[in-house]
Formats: C-alpha cells, sequence, structure tokens
C-alpha cells in the first residue's frame, strides 16, 4: 500500500498495519509523528509505507542519514581489530560499531574468522543506544545460526536511498513496497545478495556482466522512480546485453 502524505495530514485508522499479533505495538518508522491520544501525522512529505508484519508504519524519504536501530540488518566495512571486537564501519558519519570476535555461528577462539581492515560482513545491529556504540552480531538471536550473516566475499557493493533499502527488505516486495526487479532477474539469473538497512547493498552474481546487471537495474529503479512495469522492461533491457 502506498499513499502520498504531507506534513500535517493525518494518517487515517484504516490505513494503519494490521499485524497478525492484535497486542503488537504499533512501530511509527522515519517521518511520522504520534500526537497524543491516538492522532498520527506526517512530518516529512513522501510515500506512506507499511509493512503488516511488522506493524510498522512510515514515510519513504531519499533524504535523511541512517541511524542505527537495534534487530536492523547492515552491510558494514572493517576497520580495524582490538583484542576481542572488531571496529566496524556503518555509515561515515557515524560512530563504529562493536562486532564481538565470537559473534559468529558456532565461533570459538580457535574457529573465529579472521577479518582483515576492509572486509565486508552482512550483520545485525543487536543493540543501539544514544550514549554507547552499536553493537553487531553475525547469527540470530533466535536460533543461533548465521542466516545468510558474515563475511561478504567476491561481488561488489554499492549504496541505495534508505527508502529503497526499508522497501526491499520488505517480505512482500511487489505487494507492499511496489518492486519487482529482483524478482525479474532472479527469474533469468541467479546473484546472491545482501541488503543493508544503512543503504549499503552487496551483491554476486555467476559473471561481473551479470553482477553489475543487479547493481544497475536496483540503482535505476531508485534513482528514477521506477514502477513495476518500467521494472520489467528495464530488466528485459539490460539483460539483452549480457
Amino acid at each position: 500500500m502506498s499513499m502520498l502524505v504531507l506534513p500535517g495530514d493525518r494518517i487515517p485508522p484504516e490505513v494503519l498495519p494490521i499485524p497478525s499479533n492484535p497486542s503488537a505495538s504499533l512501530k511509527l518508522g522515519p517521518g511520522l509523528r504520534h500526537i497524543p491520544p491516538s492522532t498520527i501525522t506526517p512530518v516529512l512529505a513522501g510515500p506512506l509505507r507499511v509493512d503488516n508484519k511488522k506493524n510498522a508504519i512510515w514515510v519513504e524519504s531519499k533524504s535523511g542519514r541512517y541511524i542505527p536501530q537495534a534487530n536492523d540488518a547492515i552491510v558494514a566495512t572493517i576497520h580495524h581489530s582490538a583484542t576481542d571486537y572488531y571496529s566496524c564501519s556503518i555509515t561515515p558519519y557515524t560512530a563504529f560499531a562493536l562486532l564481538p570476535h565470537l559473534a559468529f555461528e558456532g565461533a570459538t577462539k580457535k574457529t573465529r574468522p579472521q577479518l582483515a581492515p576492509g572486509s565486508l560482513i552482512y550483520a545485525r545491529i543487536s543493540s543501539a543506544t544514544k550514549h554507547m556504540d552499536p553493537g553487531l552480531v553475525c547469527y540470530s538471536p533466535s536460533t543461533g545460526k548465521s542466516d545468510g550473516m558474515g563475511e561478504l566475499k567476491g561481488g561488489t557493493v554499492f549504496e541505495l536511498s534508505l527508502g529503497m533499502c526499508r522497501r526491499l527488505l520488505m517480505n512482500r516486495q511487489k505487494e507492499d513496497g511496489g518492486l519487482g526487479v529482483l524478482e525479474e532477474i532472479a527469474a533469468k539469473i541467479p546473484f546472491e545478495v545482501a541488503i543493508g538497512r544503512n543503504g549499503v547493498v552487496w551483491v554476486k552474481a555467476g559473471t561481473v556482466k551479470e553482477t553489475l546487471v543487479v547493481r544497475n537495474a536496483l540503482q535505476e529503479t531508485d534513482n528514477e522512480g521506477l514502477g513495476i512495469v518500467e521494472q520489467e522492461k528495464l530488466v528485459k533491457k539490460l539483460l539483452r546485453h549480457t
């Protein structure tokens, strides 16, 4: 679902997410403000986005800086290693995030990954408070499994808007996010992708040309604000040159 909102508008109750768990609290994302007792109003202009599974609602915007939030998946760069942790860069303007050496699936002092400065990782933010550096882990807190987290080898890394990354991370990209670009590409070529809420994306396909198809399709969709039909045409055009 998407509707254009302006600062000062009132968000009607019928567009709010419908959670699977009725007791779940509504999560207000960027661009929205709660005015007690029950008014929700935008503070930014842009498309209103809703994620029913996460019971979340926000205003999509290309502007703004990433602010670390607990449970966010992010793509980070190893800056240096200390005695017990790696210092990782999330964005150029935020403090280093701390990744313990043993914060990997099944890691021990003998088996933990040896990550050099400049290495890329896909991680989850385990803690984020105003007065402390963010904490990272490379496993699912609920299962202890990596679930795709860890070092990212090869491929290419690039940036997208924060709004685009939020949409790509939706469980129903096409229905809720208006995105079918990855689905279209996956029907033609295999690839791996790691999408960070911090606006950083890593992609790896079978060849350099195929990797660039995925990158270029995502960047053009983001920059031009392409709709579903336009995304399909773009993917077909890019694949013709591989």
